[in-house]
C-alpha cells in the first residue's frame, strides 16, 4: 500500500492536534553539557513549553532517552509536564530504528510528526529523514532543539528541508494547533505555557488578561 505524499501548501499543509504526535528525543543533562548551538536554557525553556502545549491540545507525546543510565534521566522539568510517564530508554542512536518508538507512532495512526531533539545534527536529522522516507509529514522544532555547534545545528536544519522537513519553533506549533481563538477548551492551557515560557509574547498575554479581567469588573 502506497501513502500519499505529504501536502507542502494549501490548509492540509497546516498543524492538527487531531493529525499530530510529538516525539521528544534525549534532552537529558549528558546531551546539554555539551550544547553549544544555543543556551541551555533557553532550549529546556522551549521543549517544555512544547510539552505543555502538546499537553493542552491532547496530542500524544512520546518522551524518549538514550543509555539513560549513563546519559542522565530526562531533564526533570520536561519529566514534570508528564510525570506519570516513564521515557522510553534506548541504545539505537537513531530514534526512528528503535521499535519501542515506531510501535506507538504507528499505533496511533497519526501522520504529523512534531519532533525536537538533543543533538539537532544526530538524534534530530537522523530520525526525522528516515521518517521523511517512510511518507510521514514531519516537523522539526528548531527552538527546541540545539547542536554541539551553531554550525552544526545549521547544517542539520539545511539538511532535513533539502529532505522534505518543515523547521518550525513551538509558539508557532501552538498557533497551528490552535488556529481559532473561538476554540475555547484549549486556550486556558495554550496561554498558561506562553505566560510561563514566551517572554515578551508572555508579558504582552499577561496585559491582556489584567485588561480582560477588569472589563468584567
Amino acid at each position: 500500500m502506497t501513502t500519499a505524499a505529504p501536502a507542502k501548501t494549501g490548509l492540509d499543509a497546516l498543524l492538527t492536534p487531531e493529525k499530530s504526535i510529538v516525539i521528544l528525543i534525549d534532552h537529558q543533562p549528558y546531551q546539554f553539557a555539551n550544547l553549544h548551538s544555543h543556551d541551555p536554557g533557553l532550549i529546556q525553556n522551549n521543549v517544555v513549553a512544547l510539552a505543555k502545549m502538546a499537553k493542552a491540545f491532547n496530542v500524544p507525546t512520546i518522551l524518549t532517552t538514550v543509555l539513560e543510565q549513563r546519559g542522565g534521566y530526562l531533564i526533570k522539568a520536561l519529566q514534570d509536564v508528564f510525570p506519570d510517564q516513564k521515557p522510553i530508554d534506548r541504545t539505537f542512536i537513531n530514534t526512528w530504528e528503535d521499535k519501542n518508538v515506531v510501535d506507538v507512532v504507528k499505533k496511533s495512526g497519526r501522520r504529523q510528526l512534531v519532533i525536537a531533539a538533543l543533538y539537532t545534527e544526530i538524534c534530530l536529522a537522523m530520525p526525522v529523514i528516515q521518517a521523511l522516507g517512510e511518507g510521514y509529514d514531519v516537523f522539526a522544532v528548531t527552538d527546541a532543539s540545539g547542536g554541539v555547534t551553531a554550525e552544526a545545528h545549521d547544517m542539520a536544519v539545511r539538511r532535513m528541508v533539502q529532505a522534505g522537513a518543515v523547521p518550525m519553533t513551538w509558539m508557532a506549533v501552538a498557533g497551528e494547533w490552535q488556529r481559532d481563538w473561538a476554540r475555547e477548551k484549549t486556550v486556558p492551557g495554550m496561554a498558561a505555557a506562553i505566560s510561563e515560557h514566551g517572554g515578551g509574547s508572555g508579558i504582552a498575554l499577561a496585559w491582556e488578561m489584567q485588561l480582560l479581567s477588569a472589563g468584567r469588573k
